[in-house]
């Protein structure tokens, strides 16, 4: 059995954080002559609201999709990320996750870690979901430290 990782998947929430993150993976990766991967999930719009909504919400869910994709390729693209290894999905984060690593033989999952601030709540638990049904190595990169201003 090898000690190298084969496939890293970065989680990331699109913050700023998120640099950090993958900045963190890329020399795992690249050590190990590794594939990278990175990925946004995005939580339905309908289970925010309980999935009892008058109005179509497909052309909003849309949207969305398309300005995570955008921020996505941001963070990824100035680390030579090529966007076919760059996936925006639409579901739980950690269920996605757990999916998408054991569908494409991920060894390595890196999330971050954060404090409690702002947007980084959803990564919090997510980190923690990750950890407890991943399958394969899981790093949580410690972000957003206490003290840090979101600028």
């Amino acid at each position: 059995m090898s000690n190298e990782y084969r496939h890293v998947l970065v989680a990331v929430d699109l913050t700023k954080d998120s640099h950090k993150v993958l900045e963190r993976a890329l020399p795992i990766a690249e050590r190990n002559g590794a594939k990278l991967s990175i990925m946004h999930t995005l939580e339905p719009l309908g289970f925010a609201y309980g999935g009892d909504i008058p109005m179509d919400l497909t052309s909003i869910q849309d949207q969305l999709d398309d300005h995570a994709k955008h921020r996505l390729a941001e963070i990824a693209d100035p680390h030579n990320v090529s966007a076919e290894n760059q996936h925006v999905v639409v579901g739980m984060p950690d269920t996605e996750i757990h999916r998408f690593a054991e569908e494409h033989g991920v060894d390595l999952i890196v999330v971050g870690s954060h404090g409690r601030h702002g947007f980084a709540l959803l990564l919090g638990s997510t980190s923690t979901g990750v950890l407890h049904g991943a399958k394969c190595d899981v790093l949580a990169v410690r972000v957003g430290k206490d003290g840090e201003t979101d600028e």
